[in-house]
């Protein structure tokens, strides 16, 4: 018979953050990873050691298919702020719906507790805010920081979105953060220089 393929560690990687995603970090265990993935607890045991550096090998994983993603996406973001808008869409699409949501928020905690994780995330925000200064660079009337203002928008938006989720979060960021490009880049008639002015209604 002939041997078995071995399972890369990306793949069972994947199949443990479905795990994670799907029945929270506590769900997170060999016996569960071991119907996941159609390996042995043993095998997976002698992988990645015990269950907190499964759980942290897994987030980690999560971070690294970010990474991958906002890298992606952002090459090839349009230049403009509408670009900006649809880069952060895009990414929002990760989030599902508002019981996806919450689920991602368990795992934010575990993300939290871990000082090299939450270096992950920092890492993370600055990759995302140079693809949005990118996009922003040419646009009349951006404020220094432009970037980070719409990231920590994009985040807030998404969050306000959960205690209403009446509608598809892709749909709700799309439009707040169209409003929100909108009101802070759009020069005041009166000065065309002055940054963050708003249009009147």
């Amino acid at each position: 018979m002939p041997r078995r393929k071995q399972i890369p560690d990306a793949d069972v990687l994947d199949a443990a953050l479905d795990v994670l995603h799907a029945r929270g970090p506590q769900a997170l265990t060999f016996a569960a990873l071991a119907e996941a993935s159609g390996l042995a607890p043993a095998t997976l045991v002698q992988r990645f050691g015990g269950k907190p550096d499964l759980l942290r090998r897994t987030l980690l994983h999560a971070w690294d298919r970010l990474d991958r993603r906002t890298a992606g996406d952002g090459a090839r973001a349009e230049r403009t702020p509408e670009g900006a808008v649809a880069f952060l869409v895009g990414l929002s699409g990760q989030y599902g719906g508002i019981d996806s949501y919450a689920d991602a928020l368990l795992v934010l905690r575990e993300d939290l507790l871990d000082p090299d994780v939450r270096r992950r995330g920092a890492a993370w925000q600055q990759a995302l805010t140079d693809v949005l200064d990118a996009c922003l660079a040419g646009t009349p009337g951006a404020p220094d920081g432009a970037g980070a203002l719409l990231a920590t928008h994009w985040q807030g938006t998404v969050l306000w979105w959960s205690f209403d989720p009446r509608g598809p979060v892709a749909e709700h960021v799309d439009r707040e953060l169209t409003r929100f490009v909108a009101a802070v880049l759009t020069p005041s008639p009166a000065d065309p220089a002055r940054a963050g002015a708003h249009t009147g209604s």
